[in-house]
């Protein structure tokens, strides 16, 4: 927990950046269109390279120690070769924190990007340049870079993660005339544009203030008190409830479900009859199609 006193330093003081890397990500580059040995092996060197250009890059200005390292995993499944150097396909990316006091990492974020569309050629640098797009490849990778610091320190203080978000706001700013999906309002409800537009919309405050209120004052608590983390639990998914009546089935709420949702049943499986209650209630209001699997915690201890 050494990260809480450096990021309220951070809050009142600009820190150097130094060289140190930000993250213990593993990435890698799987594929249903592989054609012998040829395709293998310019896989194997398009994750060594993309692993090289995640951990080799120094993504915030906070000092993280080598033991604090942020843990991600980001999977690339290639669907489609379209040229020896265009391909197509979708991006998993899965975000974790430890949990104080015990050995349990806490899925922060999951997400399964569809529009993942890119050039990769071997002989050439990865580059990103964050006020311009010049590579679809690398400015996805460094936009979730930044969603995962932002939720990352939003875990840990209320509304730290804002300067990261920023960064992938400006990311996407530079992506609007890219030809690539996924970066423009009108492709859908549910991209990279209306994930950051949730997460900056002072409206929809609420899914960022779970984030620390049922990690920092929930989880983190369990190992001493477990009454006192379920209940700052409960008040923290009741901040998704509220949300959700401003603007339902909204984006940001869904991806926090979808990454919580075993989770939920897990720890209120465990509660005392008044909090599971209030979690029921809550779900049913924002969750009912998944109201099934949590109705599992009333026949529990």
């Amino acid at each position: 927990m050494k990260r809480l006193f450096f990021i309220s330093v951070l809050l009142v003081l600009s820190i150097v950046v130094s060289a140190q890397q930000d993250f213990r990500c593993t990435f890698s580059v799987t594929s249903n269109t592989s054609d012998g040995s040829t395709d293998r092996t310019r896989f194997q060197e398009m994750q060594k390279q993309i692993q090289e250009f995640i951990n080799g890059q120094k993504w915030c200005n906070y000092n993280i120690s080598q033991e604090e390292r942020i843990e991600c995993t980001m999977q690339l499944m290639i669907n489609n070769i379209v040229s020896a150097e265009q391909y197509e396909g979708k991006l998993n990316v899965g975000l974790r924190r430890p949990v104080f006091n015990s050995t349990y990492n806490t899925t922060l974020f999951s997400y399964v990007d569809q529009n993942i569309e890119f050039t990769f050629v071997e002989t050439d640098p990865l580059i990103f340049n964050e006020n311009s797009f010049d590579n679809n490849l690398t400015s996805v990778i460094a936009f979730y870079m930044y969603i995962m610091l932002g939720i990352d320190f939003d875990s840990f203080s209320p509304g730290a993660g804002t300067q990261y978000y920023e960064k992938a706001q400006s990311v996407v700013n530079a992506a609007q005339s890219a030809n690539e999906k996924g970066w423009r309002s009108i492709q859908g409800t549910r991209n990279r544009y209306w994930l950051i537009e949730n997460l900056l919309n002072s409206s929809y405050y609420g899914a960022r203030e779970f984030y620390y209120i049922y990690h920092r004052n929930g989880l983190d608590v369990m190992a001493d008190n477990i009454a006192m983390g379920t209940s700052a639990a409960t008040q923290a998914i009741e901040k998704l409830r509220n949300v959700n009546r401003q603007k339902p089935n909204l984006y940001i709420v869904y991806l926090i479900l979808e990454a919580k949702r075993d989770e939920f049943i897990n720890l209120y499986s465990g509660a005392n009859d008044a909090e599971k209650n209030k979690f029921l209630q809550v779900m049913q209001e924002i969750d009912p199609t998944n109201m099934t699997r949590y109705n599992q915690v009333k026949n529990t201890n």
